[in-house]
């Protein structure tokens, strides 16, 4: 049987004797070590990524499958990246044990269901030009499990994201990301530096893609997607600044016409 550290008890003790100030304390103390579990999984981290960006920029799309928080925390991810990037949808994707569409509902019992996640990989017609990433605290869930032994067996690389050592589902992907955060606060309460550690690494997950895609110019959202006024207002001033463009509304008026900012960089930099 694997170790798991995540389920050990918490090293705190009698939490319920503790001031607010003594409890965001250990918390906060507890939180400061996730960085560094992080860090010692760079390594692990940067095979991962850079399978992802061959994949995807070759024309593959990434799928994550998770349950509990971890899977709800890769949606939130994967939603922003359409309009902070202008990336087309379909390309990063996320299979959510009970599905994507009741993010809202705690359906952890959907977490031994080892039939849905690749019944929904084939309805998306997965093949060996995407690649699968599981997301599992314990390293042991089996809606992820079961859908990385399915990849394995069809020929299609997969990764993972595990909070304890030499677990099934690292063992069953081909980039596995292992960051050990310990045990938790509240003892097996992995929503907290496990949730912390996954959002942290969907962070650089996607950023670092989306750069090395292209979507990115100097550190700027080029490509980002003009839905509201502030995003909007953000985009000009982005322009402005790229361009030397002094007029506000000339500057607005170029970015509307050609619907982002690299768009619009193109042709100014065409008519200069």
């Amino acid at each position: 049987m694997n170790l798991r550290i995540t389920e050990s008890p918490s090293v705190h003790r009698h939490l319920e004797k503790k001031s607010v100030d003594e409890l965001i304390g250990l918390i906060n103390q507890e939180d400061q070590s996730v960085a560094t579990q992080i860090k010692g999984a760079l390594p692990q981290l940067s095979r991962l990524i850079n399978a992802i960006v061959e994949k995807t920029s070759a024309g593959g799309r990434l799928f994550y499958v998770g349950a509990g928080s971890g899977g709800r925390l890769s949606v939130l991810d994967v939603i922003e990246l359409p309009t902070t990037y202008g990336v087309p949808k379909g390309i990063f994707n996320v299979i959510l044990a009970g599905g994507a569409d009741r993010l809202v509902d705690a359906l952890e019992e959907k977490e031994d269901d080892t039939e849905e996640a690749w019944a929904k990989l084939q309805e998306a017609t997965v093949t060996p030009n995407d690649i699968v990433v599981g997301i599992s605290a314990s390293g042991t869930t089996p809606f992820v499990l079961a859908a990385l032994h399915q990849c394995e067996q069809h020929g299609i690389a997969t990764g993972c994201i595990v909070s304890n050592p030499d677990s099934p589902i690292a063992a069953a992907s081909t980039f596995p990301v292992e960051v050990i955060t310990g045990p938790e606060f509240v003892t097996g309460s992995t929503r907290m530096k496990c949730g912390t550690a996954q959002k942290m690494i969907f962070d650089m997950i996607s950023t670092t893609t989306m750069i090395q895609l292209g979507r990115v110019e100097d550190n700027s959202m080029v490509n980002v997607a003009l839905i509201n006024d502030k995003i909007t207002d953000r985009a000009v001033r982005m322009l402005m600044e790229k361009t030397g463009i002094a007029d506000y509304e000339a500057a607005k008026s170029i970015l509307l016409a050609h619907g982002s900012v690299k768009q619009a960089l193109e042709h100014v930099s065409r008519t200069s």
